[in-house]
């Protein structure tokens, strides 16, 4: 079994960080940060990611905008994205219209939650014919 793979893609590398350590010491999956919102789809082709944690409000390019590139792609239009952003409070987080929101500052225990509820912890090895 491999270790299912998460790309944390926020502008601000405080917050990136302390998301990937959550999630790679407490949770157990292999993370990857991206603090340029411009590298991001060419980071998440090359990590090929379980799963992404996309900020929403950043300089440039915004989470919106990064959605819709990862979404026209071959590589990972399957690939499930949870936005975590400021521009939300926690009452207002959750599912709406089939795009995942969670509020800033994160609370460990929803990331987590929620994170599992998107991608187990471990995937399986893909079988040789």
């Amino acid at each position: 079994m491999a270790t299912s793979k998460i790309l944390v893609v926020d502008d601000d590398p405080k917050l990136s960080r302390l998301v990937a350590t959550i999630l790679n010491r407490v949770g157990g999956y292999d993370v990857l940060e991206e603090n340029r919102p411009f590298a991001a789809l060419a980071t998440a082709r090359q990590f090929r990611p379980d799963l992404i944690l996309l900020d929403v409000d950043m300089p440039g390019k915004d989470g919106g905008a990064i959605s819709r590139e990862l979404g026209d792609d071959a590589l990972l239009s399957r690939v499930p994205v949870i936005f975590v952003t400021s521009l939300i409070s926690k009452s207002e987080a959750g599912v709406h219209h089939g795009v995942r929101y969670l509020a800033k500052p994160v609370d460990p225990h929803l990331l987590l939650d929620t994170v599992r509820s998107l991608c187990p912890r471990f995937k399986p090895e893909p079988q040789l014919a």
